[in-house]
């Protein structure tokens, strides 16, 4: 089809990721002094997560304006792919976090430090209140591209791990329970990694052009196979070049007559229309191959 394709859904979000960034910012600053101040383990990981947060909202910002970008003759897609590269970035931030939580956690079971517990309720409430008004911010956009998902993903985590510390601050209050402090963190990295891998993986999934979640290329096949005067299909290939922005190639064989009577233009409007309307994955941008039966002895080994 030829169309330009929409640069939205990778672009979107840039005036809502500034403002989560600038809450995100501030509610590290507050968190780094109040680690300074308790010596909790499960604030300084709160505020190093916080940290890699700010990062990874700075790298979607900077993904989602770069996408916003029209495509060229040297970038023929644009930046789109620009929105997975920063959700690829934050997904490693966030691992890396992960992994560091989980392995001081460990180290603090046998080296406990003091922790004043009052101090540190201050601090995680103030960095929950933080993370409530940057999900807030996000919320709505959460769901356009994965870079937008990662960011939201990264304040709910810092949420979650906002509520780790306040309880594990009372705990201390109450009982004198040193360990919550660690066992609050460790609760934090169980949060992050499982997260930071699935994004990771969906990333990459894109990246490696894999067919896209909830299309089976064997049924795409069958259905253009249904089209009447088409012989077979082969060299079918479909991928994303960023989030809702699926592509299709495919050469398929159809009855010499169609290349005679003038009917290849409306077999071509037929398949693209075919993989535009049929599944659940739209795929708007397609390229067909019309071919002869016997094209096929000229042809490079195929595969499918």
């Amino acid at each position: 089809m030829s169309h330009d394709h929409d640069h939205g859904a990778a672009a979107s979000g840039r005036g809502r990721l500034a403002i989560a960034l600038a809450i995100t910012v501030t509610v590290l600053v507050a968190e780094l002094i109040g680690a300074a101040l308790t010596g909790s383990l499960a604030l300084l990981v709160d505020a190093a997560h916080m940290l890699t947060d700010a990062g990874g909202l700075a790298i979607a910002l900077v993904a989602a304006s770069l996408a916003s970008r029209p495509p060229t003759a040297r970038r023929t897609w644009g930046w789109d792919r620009a929105e997975v590269l920063g959700a690829t970035a934050q997904a490693a931030l966030l691992l890396a976090v992960g992994v560091f939580v989980v392995i001081e956690a460990v180290r603090r079971f046998f080296e406990p430090p003091e922790i004043v517990g009052s101090e540190l309720v201050v601090f995680g409430v103030i960095g929950l209140l933080g993370n409530i008004a940057a999900i807030i911010v996000l919320a709505s956009g959460r769901t356009k591209n994965l870079n937008m998902r990662a960011a939201f993903l990264e304040v709910l985590n810092d949420a979650l791990g906002s509520v780790a510390v306040i309880v594990a601050a009372v705990v201390i209050l109450v009982t004198g329970f040193q360990l919550a402090d660690a066992i609050a963190a460790i609760l934090i990295g169980a949060l992050i990694v499982p997260r930071a891998i699935i994004l990771l993986r969906d990333a990459t999934n894109v990246l490696l052009e894999t067919t896209p979640k909830g299309l089976d290329l064997e049924s795409v096949r069958e259905h253009l196979l249904g089209v009447p005067h088409v012989i077979s299909v082969h060299d079918l290939h479909v991928s994303q070049i960023a989030t809702g922005l699926p592509v299709l190639t495919a050469h398929v064989v159809v009855d010499d007559s169609c290349f005679h009577d003038g009917h290849a233009p409306i077999m071509l409007d037929q398949l693209q229309r075919c993989v535009a309307e049929h599944f659940p994955v739209q795929i708007e941008h397609s390229t067909f191959q019309l071919e002869l039966a016997a094209h096929g002895e000229r042809e490079h080994p195929t595969h499918d």
